[in-house]
């Protein structure tokens, strides 16, 4: 494949990936439990939506159980002026958060949770958490609009491994591309291990204060699992409560200013149950114009020796006829992107020839990688983009007259892109967009 980054740069990964691998049990006074020990301060903040985006923000966050009872403090960003102190105590809402005591792997800890109603729209507000006597710096961000207008997003494949050594100037370098990015996605394996505290600390320390101030869109991955789903993620995220009953804050759904519904499944259990859900979403005359779908396996693996039948079998059907846009996933560690309906040679098991399957279907599907640990590819299937051996993270701009798209790496430079619009029928139109791409990359 002309288009194939070749794989020589997983070895210089790997290299990195061992001599930047944190080692916490080479200093034993100095481990996990002393690392990321909770204090009365607040930490691992994030923002999330459980509600209209417009008009709502939740705030997620971590203290010491020494910490009193949790406080949000907010206000319109334009109000912090000049003396800071007395519009903390004058000008701001204090809402009081709830709170669970949570015990990790390491110890016990607070987990707060606030929503945060009756915002206005399209606005900046500023907003800093804490109880009283210990509080976090002040965060800002920018609540959606009611009417439609255009906005962009940033989509993270597996982070997974090495993630702050590694996984750290990804996400920081997207920040650089999208600093007005209205949220970031991720795709599923955020770390490796759900329930081990000390990952997570790694993945909020990669995120930093990024995390609290773009809101957070996640579905869980296989390794978000483990005997069930992981006991931090529900504490640590708060997602619309509108998936089927029992996968509450992993399959749900929401709409943003007007152009797109964003939906989350979980490819990771009760697939069959999730079809009659999904197709009900879709059958909405009130669905915006663009539809996304995020889950963790691809229906079409990028990988070799992987092949998500069943969650193809049970998913792909609703997903086409039901004009969904975009599907974006990560899974294999590595990168590819369909043209719209699928690979050119299908799988057999879509009944369906290539050809009556590619005029109905005009879903693009998307499998990415964010992190350092990479697979080698599976050559079967054809795609329009394929790539093995880099980290990569995509921006997604949304306007009412097209999706564009960019999936770039880990230094910035632009790898694939594309633009997607529709005529008056609803008929789509894919375009990609020339990309030269450094040849010490292709084979």
């Amino acid at each position: 494949m002309s288009r194939v980054i070749a794989l020589f740069s997983i070895v210089s990964i790997s290299a990195a990936v061992a001599l930047g691998h944190e080692g916490h049990d080479q200093h034993e006074e100095y481990g996990p439990a002393e690392q990321y020990a909770p204090t009365p301060v607040p930490d691992r903040i994030a923002l999330t939506w459980s509600g209209n985006p417009a008009r709502s923000i939740d705030v997620t966050w971590r203290t010491a159980t020494s910490a009193a009872k949790p406080l949000v403090q907010i206000t319109e960003a334009e109000r912090l002026r000049g003396d800071i102190r007395s519009v903390a105590s004058e000008a701001c809402r204090s809402i009081e958060a709830s709170r669970e005591v949570f015990e990790t792997d390491l110890g016990e800890c607070y987990m707060n949770t606030c929503r945060v109603d009756d915002l206005e729209p399209a606005k900046m507000h500023a907003y800093r958490v804490g109880d009283g006597d210990y509080w976090s710096e002040w965060h800002q961000f920018k609540t959606a609009a009611e009417q439609p207008a255009p906005f962009r997003f940033v989509y993270f494949g597996d982070a997974q491994n090495d993630v702050r050594s590694l996984w750290s100037r990804v996400v920081r370098e997207a920040n650089q591309h999208a600093p007005r990015a209205a949220f970031m996605l991720h795709a599923g394996d955020l770390i490796n291990r759900g329930n081990r505290d000390a990952e997570w600390g790694e993945w909020f320390e990669a995120g930093g204060w990024i995390n609290g101030m773009i809101p957070i869109v996640a579905t869980p991955g296989n390794h978000e699992y483990d005997g069930g789903l992981a006991r931090h993620w529900r504490p640590q995220f708060s997602f619309p409560k509108n998936g089927p009953s029992g996968l509450e804050d992993t399959v749900y759904w929401f709409d943003y200013q007007g152009l797109a519904r964003i939906i989350s499944m979980n490819s990771n259990e009760k697939i069959a149950i999730q079809s009659g859900w999904l197709e009900s979403v879709l059958d909405d005359p009130k669905r915006p114009k663009w539809t996304i779908l995020t889950f963790h396996h691809p229906v079409y693996s990028a990988a070799k020796a992987r092949d998500n039948f069943l969650l193809r079998k049970a998913w792909r059907s609703v997903i086409e006829t039901n004009g969904v846009d975009l599907v974006l996933t990560g899974h294999d560690h590595a990168y590819a992107r369909t043209p719209m309906g699928g690979p050119r040679n299908a799988p057999a098991d879509q009944n369906v020839s290539t050809g009556e399957r590619r005029r109905s279907a005009n879903t693009v599907y998307v499998v990415s990688v964010s992190g350092p640990k990479q697979y080698t590819l599976q050559e079967s299937w054809q795609v329009d983009r394929v790539a093995s051996g880099v980290q990569l993270f995509q921006v997604v701009n949304v306007s009412k007259e097209s999706i564009d798209y960019e999936a770039r790496l880990a230094t910035g430079e632009l790898y694939d892109a594309f633009k997607l619009s529709k005529d008056a029928d609803g008929t789509s139109k894919l375009e990609d967009t020339p990309v030269e791409v450094d040849p010490i990359r292709l084979r």
